[in-house]
């Protein structure tokens, strides 16, 4: 099958920056759109940031020009960039790849177990 693990998250002070990082094994023969997505207590999972496996990015309002999102396709890793960082972004840090795991079959969409950020004021 495949895997999504997640590396990278941690606690900082506010102002500081953490970069997520976020790699997926087992049987991939492509991964389309790779994103980031997270949780805070008491409220949805919601989407930071996606690639596809073109460049093309997407962000969060809240996250804009503070975060960056990028992927290395031939280690089939997508990573998050966090600066500047706000204790609003505290909370579980969550992975999410579009994968085709074999020609004929239909893509699937995945996750990792998350990484906690926690942002100190």
């Amino acid at each position: 099958q495949v895997q999504l693990v997640e590396s990278g998250g941690g606690l900082v002070q506010a102002g500081g920056s953490l970069r997520l990082s976020c790699a997926a094994s087992g049987r991939i023969l492509i991964i389309y759109t790779m994103g980031w997505y997270r949780q805070a207590p008491g409220k949805q999972r919601e989407l930071v940031a996606s690639i596809t496996r073109g460049g093309i990015t997407n962000y969060a309002d809240s996250v804009k020009g503070r975060f960056t999102i990028s992927r290395d396709n031939a280690k089939n890793t997508v990573y998050l960039q966090m600066n500047s960082l706000k204790p609003e972004d505290t909370a579980v840090y969550y992975c999410n790849a579009e994968i085709l795991s074999s020609l004929g079959s239909r893509t699937n969409d995945y996750w990792g177990q998350g990484t906690q950020v926690t942002v100190s004021s």
